[in-house]
C-alpha cells in the first residue's frame, strides 16, 4: 500500500541543543578532507592486485565511414594485454540514454564526430595503454559534416529527437495586429563542465556474472543498467559505488556510461580489475557540453513596453546522438518566459543533429538558455521604448495567483509567485536607482571606461520533467549503541547533499549529527535511483530518509508505550535522549532496550513528488512541483579600447525557502553565479574548419578564476521565504536556480556597451560576451550612431 510520509511538526522543530539539526549552518561533511587532501576519490582507492589500465582510441575524422582498422601495432605494443573493439562487446554495443539506441559504445562502421571512441587498449600501465592507443592505422572515407546550428539548417539536418511546441492564445494574430513589433536573433554559446576530477571508472570482476564498478557518476543506476546492457547480464549482478565526485554539474549524468562499460567488459574478459581514466584533453574532446542555441524571436508589445505576444524558436546544437537533448530543449522552452507573463505565445524547439560530441546535461538543463533568451526580449523592448530594462521587467512580471496573469506557456499556474517582492527588496537594498543615475553621469564624462548596471530576476521550476524520475529511496539503520547508518540514492559531487540529509536524520531522532554515519551511494543498498540532477537531490532523498526515520520512530514509540505502560503523548524524543513519562533515557540506552525487545531498527524509506504531471504531446500539465526565485544586481566596467571588463559588484537575494543549511546554500549560490558568469563571458567553445574542438584544455578554455569574481560580492537568503509545498523542512532546491543570476552580468555589460551610442541602440550581445565581442559591439554601435 502506498503510504506517503506525513510531516509532523515535532520531527521538524529545529532543536538548538543538538549539533547539526535542520536549518543550521554546518560545514560540508568533507570540507576538512578537501582542504587536507584526504578526501578519497576513485583514483585514490588502493589499487587491487593485478590492476590493469585502459586507454581510448579516438577518431581523427569528423564524419566518415571506417574503411579499415589495423590494430596489429597496438596489440603488439609493450605492456598491452588486450584491445577491445565492437566485436568484444558480449551484449549490445549501445550506451544511449533512453530509447534512441543511437550511441555505440565502440564505433565500428562509421564515426560521427572528431574524438569518437573506436577501440580501447588495456595494458599493464596507464602510460603503456595511452602510447599504444596512438599506433592504430585506420582508413576512412570522409563524408560531409557540419558542426553548428547554421550548418545543420543549411544541410537540412534531421532532428536527433522530436521537438516540442508550447502554445497558448493566438500569437500569430496578435503579432500581425500589433502597433509595436520587433524581430531578433540571439546566439547562445555552450559550456564545458570542467569538473576538477575527470571521468573515471574502475571495475572489479566477481564470481559468476558479478562485477563491482566504482564510477564518478551522478547516476549509479544508469551505470548499472548500461553495464548490464553491454555485458548482457542482469542488473542484480552489478554493483555500482560512488562515495564522491570531484564535481559533476550534469556532465556525469550520462557521460560516465562509456568508461564504466569499457572497464566492466575488460574486467570480465580478463578476470582482472581494470581502471579507465582519460586525461583532461581526452575528457573534454569526447564528452558532451552545454547545448548551444540560436534563438529567433518575434514579439508584439505596446507603447508602455507590456508584452502582448511572443513567437520564438530555439534551435540547438545537439551533437550526433540524442542523449538528453530532448528534455534539455524542452526545459529551455519551459524557461523562455523567464519571470514574465506572455498573453499569447508559441515556443518551439529544434534539437538539431550536428557532427560534434553529443551535448548533454549541464547545470540548469536548458533553463539558462531559455531564460537568457527571454531576458533578451525584455532588453530589446526596453531600448525600443526608451526605458530602463528593470522597469520593463517589473511591468511584465507574472501576477498573483488567480489574477489571469499567472499562467505559463505550458498552462501551469504560478501560484507561489514572490518575484516582485524579491526584486523590490534587492532594488532597495543595493541602492539600484541612485547607482544607475551615477553610472549614467559617469559614462558622460569618461571617454574610455564605461560602466553598466543591471538587475535581473530568476524563476526556476523544480522537478524532473519526466515524472517517473521524481522518486527516491533511502536506507536507515539504528545500531544498538545508538549510532545511525544512513544511505540514500543521491550522489555527492561537492554540493553538500550528504550533510543536508544527515541533518534531516539527526533532527528526526534528535541526536547530534556526529552520531549519523554518511555512507557511499551504492546500488546494493538503494535500488532504482534517479540521477542526482534537476536540483532535486535534497527534496527527494531528504524526504525518503525522513520516511525511513519516521518508520523507525513509530516502532520505537509503540515499544515505549508497551514497555513502559504510558500513553503516546508521554513519549518524546528530546536532544540525545527520550522522555518516557517522567523518566529521561539516554538515546543509546533506549535503543539498546528496544533491540532486546526485538524492535526492528532498520527501515527503507521512499518518496515520490506529488501533484506533478506532464503531457508533452499536448504541451500541457504541471511539470514543476514549485518554483525557486531570486534576483541579482551586477555592476561592471569595460575598457572601450580593448573590450576588457571587470565585475565591480554583485548583490544577490535568493529564495531557498526555509534553508536546510544556510552555509551550504550560500556557497551554492555564489558558486553557481560565478559558473554562470563564466558561461556568459569567458568560456568559449571553438571548432575549427575540420570539425575539431580546439578548446580542449585549460590553455585554450578559460573558466573564471578567483580573481574574476565580483570585487564586492553580497549574497543573502530571503529568510522570510518558506516553501508553500510540504518539502523537506519547507526548503527549496538551490543547485541550479542561482546559475541564472549571472544573466545580470550580461545585461550590465550590454548597458555599458550601449552607453557609447547614448543608450539608443540595443547592443544585442551574443554569448559568451568575450572581450573581443565586447570590443566589436562597441565599434558596431559607434559606427551605427555616428559617434
Amino acid at each position: 500500500m502506498d503510504k506517503s510520509p506525513i510531516i509532523d511538526k515535532a520531527a521538524f522543530t529545529a532543536a538548538t541543543d543538538i549539533k547539526g539539526p535542520m536549518h543550521a549552518a554546518r560545514a560540508h561533511d568533507s570540507a576538512h578532507k578537501h582542504v587536507a587532501g584526504t578526501a578519497e576519490y576513485i583514483d585514490d582507492i588502493p589499487e587491487p592486485a593485478g590492476l590493469l589500465h585502459g586507454a581510448i582510441g579516438m577518431s581523427d575524422r569528423v564524419h566518415a565511414e571506417i574503411v579499415s582498422m589495423d590494430l596489429s601495432d597496438v596489440e603488439s605494443a609493450p605492456g598491452v594485454v588486450c584491445v577491445l573493439t565492437s566485436k568484444d562487446v558480449p551484449g549490445v554495443n549501445d550506451i544511449a540514454s533512453g530509447t534512441h539506441h543511437d550511441e555505440p559504445l565502440l564505433a565500428d562502421k562509421k564515426v560521427e564526430f572528431h574524438g569518437q571512441v573506436m577501440f580501447a587498449v588495456v595494458a599493464e600501465t596507464r602510460d603503456a595503454a595511452r602510447r599504444a592507443a596512438r599506433l592504430a592505422k585506420i582508413q576512412y572515407a570522409d563524408l560531409p559534416f557540419w558542426t553548428d546550428v547554421k550548418g545543420a539548417k543549411t544541410n537540412g539536418s534531421p532532428l536527433v529527437t522530436p521537438g516540442m511546441v508550447l502554445k497558448r492564445g493566438d500569437p500569430l494574430t496578435e503579432l500581425d495586429s500589433s502597433d509595436h513589433r520587433l524581430k531578433g536573433r540571439m546566439v547562445i554559446g555552450g559550456q564545458e563542465h570542467f569538473y576538477l576530477e575527470s571521468h573515471i571508472a574502475m571495475a572489479v570482476p566477481g564470481e559468476d556474472d558479478d562485477v563491482t564498478v566504482w564510477s564518478s557518476t551522478q547516476h549509479p543506476s544508469e551505470i548499472q543498467h548500461m553495464v548490464g546492457h553491454v555485458l548482457g547480464i542482469a542488473s542484480n549482478a552489478i554493483t555500482v559505488n560512488v562515495r564522491r565526485m570531484g564535481g559533476g554539474f550534469g556532465g556525469k549524468e550520462t557521460q560516465g556510461n562509456q568508461f564504466a562499460a569499457l572497464a566492466a567488459i575488460a574486467a570480465k574478459k580478463l578476470n582482472r580489475a581494470v581502471k579507465f581514466r582519460p586525461d583532461r584533453d581526452e575528457d573534454m574532446t569526447m564528452t558532451g557540453k552545454r547545448h548551444d542555441f540560436v534563438v529567433d524571436y518575434d514579439v508584439a508589445f505596446d507603447s508602455a513596453g507590456r508584452i502582448h505576444a511572443v513567437d520564438a524558436n530555439f534551435a540547438a546544437r545537439c551533437g550526433y546522438s540524442a542523449d538528453l537533448s530532448g528534455p534539455v530543449t524542452d526545459r529551455a522552452l519551459f524557461h523562455a518566459d523567464s519571470s514574465y507573463f506572455f498573453p499569447h505565445v508559441r515556443l518551439t524547439s529544434e534539437p538539431l543533429k550536428t557532427h560534434t560530441v553529443s551535448n548533454t546535461a549541464y547545470r540548469g538543463f536548458g533553463g539558462p538558455q531559455g531564460m537568457v533568451g527571454g531576458e533578451r526580449i525584455i532588453e530589446e523592448i526596453a531600448y525600443a521604448v526608451g526605458k530602463d530594462p528593470l522597469e520593463i521587467r517589473k511591468l511584465n512580471f507574472y501576477g498573483e495567483a488567480g489574477s489571469g496573469r499567472d499562467i505559463t506557456p505550458y498552462h501551469q499556474a504560478v501560484d507561489d509567485n514572490i518575484i516582485a517582492r524579491v526584486v523590490d527588496e534587492l532594488e532597495t537594498s543595493c541602492d539600484y536607482q541612485s547607482r544607475r543615475r551615477e553610472i549614467i553621469a559617469f559614462n558622460k564624462t569618461s571617454p574610455v571606461i564605461k560602466k553598466g548596471i543591471a538587475l535581473t530576476p530568476v524563476k526556476f521550476g523544480i522537478s524532473f520533467t519526466m515524472t517517473a524520475f521524481n522518486q527516491a529511496g533511502a536506507l536507515v539503520h539504528v545500531y544498538q549503541d545508538g549510532s545511525i547508518h544512513l544511505n540514500h540514492g543521491g550522489t555527492e559531487m561537492g554540493q553538500g547533499l550528504y550533510i543536508k540529509v544527515a541533518q534531516v536524520i539527526a533532527d528526526c531522532f534528535q541526536v547530534d549529527i556526529d552520531k549519523v554515519k554518511i555512507t557511499a551511494t551504492t546500488t546494493a543498498k538503494v535500488p532504482n535511483t534517479s540521477a542526482t540532477a534537476a536540483s532535486s537531490g535534497s527534496d527527494l532523498n531528504g524526504m525518503a530518509a525522513y520516511d525511513a526515520a519516521r518508520q523507525i520512530k513509530e516502532r520505537l514509540l509503540a515499544f515505549a508505550v508497551r514497555h513502559y505502560q504510558v500513553p503516546p503523548d508521554e513519549v518524546e524524543f528530546m536532544p540525545n535522549r527520550v522522555r518516557v513519562g517522567e523518566e529521561e533515557i539516554p538515546f543509546p540506552d533506549f535503543i539498546n532496550k528496544a533491540y532486546f525487545a526485538r524492535v526492528q531498527l532498520s527501515a527503507a524509506g521512499f518518496y515520490k513528488t506529488p501533484k506533478i504531471h506532464w503531457d508533452r504531446a499536448a504541451g500541457r500539465g504541471t511539470p514543476f512541483y514549485y518554483f525557486a526565485y531570486g534576483a541579482a544586481c551586477t555592476e561592471v566596467s569595460i575598457d572601450t579600447l580593448t573590450g576588457e571588463y571587470l565585475i565591480d559588484r554583485t548583490d544577490i537575494l535568493h529564495d531557498a525557502g526555509k534553508s536546510l543549511n544556510p552555509a551550504i546554500d550560500i556557497g551554492q549560490i555564489e558558486g553557481g553565479f560565478v559558473q554562470g558568469m563564466g558561461w556568459l563571458t569567458t568560456e568559449e567553445l571553438w571548432w575549427d574548419d575540420k570539425g575539431r574542438l580546439r578548446t580542449h584544455a585549460p590553455s585554450t578554455y578559460k573558466i573564471p578564476l578567483a580573481s574574476d569574481r565580483p570585487k564586492i560580492f553580497n549574497t543573502k537568503l530571503a529568510t522570510w521565504s518558506e516553501n508553500a509545498e510540504p518539502t523537506i523542512g519547507r526548503s527549496k532546491a538551490v543547485g541550479e536556480p542561482p546559475f541564472m543570476l549571472a544573466i545580470s552580468v550580461l545585461e550590465a555589460l550590454s548597458m555599458s556597451v550601449a552607453s557609447v551610442a547614448d543608450y539608443k541602440i540595443c547592443p544585442k550581445l551574443d554569448t559568451p560576451a568575450t572581450p573581443e565581442r565586447i570590443l566589436m559591439a562597441v565599434e558596431r554601435l559607434r559606427n551605427a550612431s555616428g559617434a
